[in-house]
Formats: structure tokens, sequence, C-alpha cells
């Protein structure tokens, strides 16, 4: 007997659920109960809703399921960074990283289980694809933190495993959903997605008008340099990337890009190239922010020398540009920027190695 998969209550929209109190013939202020109980205060009992139609009650329990998958692994590290290994009901684990700030604390968010994107400095890239992460898997990551933390992040980033805009129609749903005044009531300034560059994904987020901020993973001023390390960039180059962001931020009246550029010692570190980045950032009026690398074991590539990126970093503030140095929080525990890889399941591979090699 083939078990049928519920599916999760926590990927119906407003609209959605609005659509399931009609067919039901019960009132649609229903649907925006369930939006303030389940999604705006991440609790899970529906039967305690006043006034709520036994009908709906027994359809929701009957066709849908509302649970959180396990939390297998949490650690924190010297600066309050949490890492948390996610294990959803395929057992397909993903990491959400939990970033504490000054008066904020940022959640980064993950989209895909492993990543095809390929960048040669992120540790993610050398897992490959596993496969998409739906909606409602997303959701569970943000549930789980206020689960953690006893209330939401301030601030929420598509930055974690995967290309967000390689499964554009999950986030998509997602970013609307956790920007929903009726739900999570997220500032669309405060979610962001961070792409490697997907030129006509970026054009469907104009299209869309999707409620969020958007950041660009640059990393290179030159074709050459970028198709080495980022290899999307030999499907779309560098000239089309910077069309779409030009295009995005003149459609989006003026709106932001930030752009992402990862340090790499004697690769992309060079005056020349911080004289590019400045032209490119100055005509977009785009902060940048400045990430030197995060070695990990087998990598291609080092770290910069802290006098490298403060000229780096110097030349842009000099030519105008609003240029940070981010401090990778949580390195101790692979938490940082480019680490993330579900580390658990590496140790259970290299255990299953290790015994099978004893005679």
């Amino acid at each position: 007997m083939v078990s049928v998969v519920k599916p999760s209550l926590l990927g119906f929209d407003h609209q959605e659920l609005i659509a399931i109190c009609e067919r039901l013939d019960v009132s649609s202020v229903h649907a925006q109960k369930i939006m303030g109980k389940v999604f705006r205060y991440a609790e899970f009992d529906l039967e305690n809703i006043p006034h709520f139609p036994k009908k709906l009650l027994t359809w929701l329990q009957e066709n849908t399921e509302l649970s959180l998958p396990e939390v297998v692994s949490a650690q924190k590290s010297e600066d309050n960074t949490q890492k948390l290994l996610i294990r959803m009901a395929d057992n397909r684990d993903v990491e959400s990283v939990l970033i504490p700030g000054t008066g904020r604390l940022t959640q980064c968010i993950s989209s895909q289980v492993g990543c095809a994107i390929g960048c040669e400095f992120c540790l993610t890239a050398t897992a490959g694809l596993t496969r998409n992460l739906t909606t409602a898997e997303m959701i569970k990551e943000v549930m789980i933190a206020h689960r953690t933390l006893g209330e939401y992040p301030r601030n929420m980033v598509l930055m974690g495993m995967g290309e967000p805009l390689h499964n554009y129609e999950h986030v998509a749903k997602f970013i609307r959903m956790v920007t929903d005044e009726q739900g999570m009531a997220f500032s669309p300034r405060r979610v962001t997605i961070s792409t490697a560059g997907l030129v006509p994904a970026i054009y469907r987020m104009l299209e869309d008008d999707l409620p969020c901020s958007l950041a660009v993973s640059l990393n290179a001023t030159t074709n050459e340099v970028r198709s080495k390390i980022m290899p999307i960039n030999n499907k779309y180059p560098l000239e089309d990337l910077l069309e779409a962001m030009q295009q995005y931020i003149a459609t989006r009246n003026k709106k932001r890009i930030l752009i992402e550029y990862v340090l790499l010692a004697g690769i992309n570190d060079s005056l020349d190239d911080a004289k590019r980045l400045a032209e490119i950032a100055k005509s977009m009026g785009s902060t940048v922010n400045l990430l030197p690398f995060n070695p990990f074991l087998g990598s291609l590539y080092q770290r910069p020398s802290d006098e490298t990126v403060a000229m780096f970093s110097h030349h842009l503030n000099d030519a105008g540009v609003v240029a940070v140095v981010r401090i990778s929080k949580g390195r101790e525990i692979s938490a940082a920027c480019g680490q993330l890889k579900t580390e658990v399941n590496q140790r259970a591979v290299h255990l299953r190695e290790k015994r099978s090699a004893v005679p």
C-alpha cells in the first residue's frame, strides 16, 4: 500500500486558504484566523482558535499536515551565530543560520538541497544539487527560527544552500507569504534574494514585482575571471548581468542592488579590480559587501591578507562607493558565507567509508 503524503498547511497562502473556506461554505474570515494563529505567531493548535468551524478543522486535519522537521544538530559559535541542521521529511538535510547583529538578528535561508551553480569558491557547490526545497519547507526554516528564538528574526536573506532563482516558483511564493501583512508581515526591505546572476530570472522578478530586495554575487569585474570562478558567467556574461541589474534599478524606481564580492587572493583583489568594481558600483548607486574568502578543506583559493582587503576597501570608499568588509561570523562552526554543506552528513559518509575500509 502506497502512503499518501499530505501537503503542509504551511505551504498554503492566504488566497488558497480563502478558497478552501469557500469550498467548505464557511466564512473566509477563518482564513485570516489561520494566518494570524499559524503564520503570525507560529502556533499550531488550530483546535484552540475561537469559533473555528468543526468541518474546516476536520478538513485541515485530514488533508494537510502541520508540523516542523527535526533539528538534528544545533551549533553556536563564540559570536553567538547559530547553525541549524534541519532534516526534511525525505531525510534530506539543509542548513539555516541565525546571525546576530547590533539591534537585529538575520536568518540565512536555504532554498535548495545542495546547489547546481558550481561556484569554485563555495563549499555548498561541491555537493551538487539534490533537489529544490518547497515553499512550505522554507517557511518551516523560518518557523524553526521562531521556536529557537521565541520570535521571528528581523531580517531574512536567501543566501543559504542553493541558488534561489533556480527555484523560482517556490521562492517567489515564499517571498509573497513571508511579506503578507496578514501573516509574518516581514518588510520587503528586510527580505533579500541573493543570486549568482540568473539573468532571465532577474527580469522575471521585475515582471512579477516580487516584494523583496536583490543582492548579486558579482565576485569579478571581467568575463575572464568571472567565468573561471563562476561557470554561470559562460551562459550569462558580465555585460548581460550588468544590463539586467541596470534595468532592475530603473524599473524598481531606482531601488538599489547590493553587490556581493568575495575576495580571493591573487584572483580578483588587485587595484585594477577595485577600480573596475568602483565604476560598476557608482553607475548603479550600489553598496558593496566585501567578503574575504572563507577557506575550506580542498579549496583552490586563499584568503587575501588584511592589508590587501584594506587597500581594496579604501579604494572603493575613496571613489565614493559605500563598501563594507563583512566580518565572517560563525567561521569555527562552518556557518560563514560559502561554508554550508550539511556537515553531519559529511561525517556520516566519512565514518561509513572508514568502517568499510576495515578488513
